[in-house]
Parts: C-alpha cells; sequence; structure tokens
C-alpha cells in the first residue's frame, strides 16, 4: 500500500523512497524559458527571462538540503573573476571555435571553448 501518490501522475510513493529530481533538465525545458536554454546567453537573467519560473535554475538543489558549499563556490567565484579582470582582456573566439554543443556529466561541460585572453 502507497503511502503517497503524485497528483498529475498517480505515481505512488512508498516510505523510504528516494526522489531525484534532475535540475539540470529543468534548467533546459524550453516551457519556463523565452530565449531558447541551449544557448549560452547569461543576459537572460537581466532581461527577456528574468521573470522565469522559480524552480527552472537551481545551481546548488534548493532547501534545506542544498549543497554545503554554495556560499564558499560562490564567494571564490567573485574573488577570482576580481583578480583575472584586473590583469587579463577577453575576447571571444568566433563561432566556428565554440560550436559544437555540450557534454552532461555530472555537471554540463562545453565541448570546445573558444577564447582569446590578453595578459597586461
Amino acid at each position: 500500500m502507497a503511502d503517497d501518490c503524485l497528483p498529475k501522475s498517480g505515481t505512488r510513493l512508498y516510505k523510504g523512497d528516494q526522489i531525484l529530481i534532475p535540475t539540470s533538465a529543468l534548467g533546459r525545458d524550453s516551457r519556463h524559458w523565452k530565449i531558447d536554454p541551449e544557448l549560452f546567453y547569461p543576459e537572460r537573467f537581466l532581461n527577456e527571462d528574468k521573470n522565469h519560473h522559480p524552480y527552472a535554475f537551481l545551481p546548488f538543489g534548493s532547501g534545506h538540503r542544498q549543497c554545503v558549499g554554495r556560499d564558499l563556490a560562490l564567494f571564490e567565484i567573485k574573488v577570482i573573476l576580481a583578480r583575472m579582470l584586473q590583469q587579463v582582456t577577453f575576447a571571444d573566439g568566433g563561432s566556428e571555435v565554440n560550436a559544437g554543443g555540450f557534454v552532461q556529466k555530472l555537471t554540463m561541460l562545453p565541448k570546445h571553448i573558444g577564447v582569446t585572453i590578453d595578459f597586461h
């Protein structure tokens, strides 16, 4: 006998069941984004897609079980970016170099990265 069930699908849930939410799939679901979610377009969070569904983008998870290293990771990124921006200039390597999509593993990795870096 099921302890509970999901309302839309009727899937039965039993005590002790583990539920895994595919957060990377949620972030690429076109129903939640005005701009193609497969495109690398960071400005989406400032413009057209800034009012996206709150659960469409969860890079560190959510709630009391979110990534314990979240705060440290965000702080490290700020420090690294500040130091890098003081010493380098970045330029896009072009559409030919950056083509090829991504590889889905534990995290998403681009197949090719093309960036020109000028050191000062």
